[in-house]
């Protein structure tokens, strides 16, 4: 059997925790920031980690994470 490949974009986007959790950065903070708020900017900062309900599919992307 040939390896599995990687999704190139979900190696760039998501990092694997040591304790299985992965983790991601927010969405909605690259551009039209004009219209945002303040405080919407400050809550988008930083990390936070993958949703439960969206782990398989984030699973099937890194298959060797």
């Amino acid at each position: 059997m040939p390896k599995m490949k990687t999704k190139s974009g979900a190696k760039k986007r998501f990092k694997v925790l040591g304790g299985g959790g992965v983790k991601r950065s927010h969405a909605f903070k690259r551009h039209i920031l004009t219209k945002k708020t303040t405080k919407t900017k400050r809550q988008l900062r930083g990390t936070c980690m993958v949703d439960p309900s969206n782990m398989p599919s984030v699973r099937a992307m890194l298959p060797y994470a």
